[in-house]
């Protein structure tokens, strides 16, 4: 975001997310954030990500991770 750039945050934002059985985030969180809009963006980005489901006895079921959202100032 222009604030977080403006104040030259970086830093890294953790979530724990949900991935559903058709490879799409149904459920984020944030653990850690850095605030300035970053933690949204996290979730945003993340939630455009396509995932392969986890398979249990041949199904595909759902699956908990912890994702790490690195932001750094170029």
């Amino acid at each position: 975001t222009e604030e977080a750039r403006a104040a030259q945050l970086a830093g890294t934002v953790i979530l724990n997310v949900e991935i559903s059985p058709d490879g799409f985030i149904h459920g984020a969180w944030v653990v850690t954030g850095l605030g300035l809009g970053l933690d949204q963006k996290s979730i945003e980005a993340v939630e455009q990500w396509r995932f392969k489901p986890g398979i249990k006895d041949g199904q595909s079921v759902p699956v908990a991770a912890t994702i790490e959202v690195n932001w750094r100032l170029l």
